[in-house]
């Protein structure tokens, strides 16, 4: 990984966990299970995003 991508992820991997814990609510999972799993489901999908983005930002 390069400065860029690091850099992405540490704002996109909480922005993702965040939409996976408020989708969690929403869906009435409202239980300490279904929510962490929501944020470690955002978490880990941090990584790809955050290096396709930086991707196409160094593209420019």
């Amino acid at each position: 990984m390069n400065r860029l991508t690091l850099l992405m992820f540490t704002i996109i991997a909480p922005s993702m966990a965040g939409l996976g814990v408020i989708i969690a609510l929403v869906t009435g999972n409202d239980t300490l299970t279904p929510i962490l799993i929501a944020a470690a489901l955002g978490f880990v999908a941090g990584f790809p995003v955050s290096y396709f983005v930086s991707k196409k930002i160094a593209d420019l």
